[in-house]
C-alpha cells in the first residue's frame, strides 16, 4: 500500500501547473477529458512512478468547488492509494461504517484501472481513494505514455502528506480504519505505508481540517529552495504551492 498520487483543487489549473513544474523541473503528462463528467478539468504531473494532479472545476455544484469555498481557496483535495488486492480492501471496509461513495473500473491498451473513493465526511481531511491497476506498473490516471515525461533531475517521487486538524490523533484514527494500518509507534502521529506516510499535525493555518502539506523526495534541495526563492513562493522559510506547503525530503 503506497501512495501515488496527490490531488491539488485550484480555480487556476494551468498557472499552478506550471508553477510546480518550474519548481521542480517536471513536465505535464496527461488531461483526462473523461472528468468533464464529474465537472472537472486535470492535468497529470509525473514524479518518477508518482504523480501531482490539478483538478480545476469547470461545472456549478461540484464537490471540488464545494471544497474551495469550504477551505476558503485552492488546497490539497485528494490521496489516491496504490493497493495490492482491491478485493481484500473492498472486503475490509465493507465490513466497516465506512460507506464507498464511488467504484471506478477502466479499462485501456490492456491496462486496467480500478478504484473506490470512501466518504469523505467519515474519513477526514481529504478524499480518500483506493486504487489497483493490472499491470501494476501501469497508471491509467495519468494515461498510458507518461513514463517519456518523467524527469529526475530535481525529484523522485511523492513520499508523503501531511493533514492537519484541531484534533490530529483522532483523525489519525479515521485513517486508520480507512486504510487498515495501525499508526507508528513514534513521537509523530504517523500511518507509516509503502515508501511513504500520512503525518498528522495541529490545525496550524486556521484552515481547519485537511492537507497542511505534500511531501516530495528529492535529489537537489538546494536548486529547489533557489527556485522557490525566484519564483516567490516561500513564506516563513516554507515553499508553499496550491495551498499547500511542498516539504523536501
Amino acid at each position: 500500500m503506497r501512495i501515488r498520487q496527490l490531488v491539488f483543487v485550484s480555480e487556476e489549473r494551468d498557472k499552478l501547473a506550471s508553477q510546480i513544474c518550474n519548481l521542480l523541473d517536471l513536465k505535464e503528462t496527461y488531461h483526462d477529458a473523461g472528468l468533464i463528467n464529474f465537472g472537472l478539468e486535470n492535468v497529470l504531473i509525473p514524479l518518477n512512478d508518482t504523480f501531482f494532479e490539478i483538478v480545476m472545476p469547470v461545472q456549478e455544484n461540484t464537490t471540488a468547488e464545494r471544497f474551495l469555498k469550504k477551505r476558503d481557496g485552492e488546497g490539497g483535495y485528494m490521496v489516491i492509494v496504490d493497493v495490492e488486492s482491491l478485493e481484500k480492501e473492498e472486503e475490509r471496509i465493507n465490513s466497516s461504517d465506512i460507506e464507498i461513495v464511488w467504484h471506478g473500473d477502466r479499462r485501456e491498451e490492456e491496462i486496467r484501472a480500478r478504484t473506490i473513493h470512501l466518504h469523505p465526511k467519515q474519513v477526514g481531511g481529504a478524499i480518500l481513494s483506493l486504487d489497483k491497476m493490472e499491470p501494476a506498473s501501469a497508471w491509467l490516471w495519468a494515461g498510458t505514455n507518461w513514463e517519456k515525461d518523467i524527469n529526475l533531475k530535481l525529484v523522485d517521487c511523492l513520499s508523503g502528506v501531511v493533514m492537519q486538524s484541531s484534533n490530529p490523533s483522532n483523525l489519525c484514527s479515521k485513517w486508520e480504519k480507512a486504510l487498515g494500518v495501525k499508526r507508528s509507534s513514534s513521537d509523530e502521529i504517523t500511518i507509516q505505508l509503502d515508501r511513504s506516510k500520512i503525518i498528522f499535525v495541529d490545525d496550524s493555518d486556521g484552515r481547519g481540517e485537511g492537507v497542511s502539506a505534500f511531501i516530495v523526495k528529492s535529489f537537489n534541495k538546494e536548486k529547489i529552495i533557489e527556485n522557490a526563492l525566484e519564483m516567490e513562493v516561500m513564506q516563513n522559510n516554507e515553499i508553499s504551492l496550491g495551498g499547500v506547503k511542498i516539504i523536501l525530503e
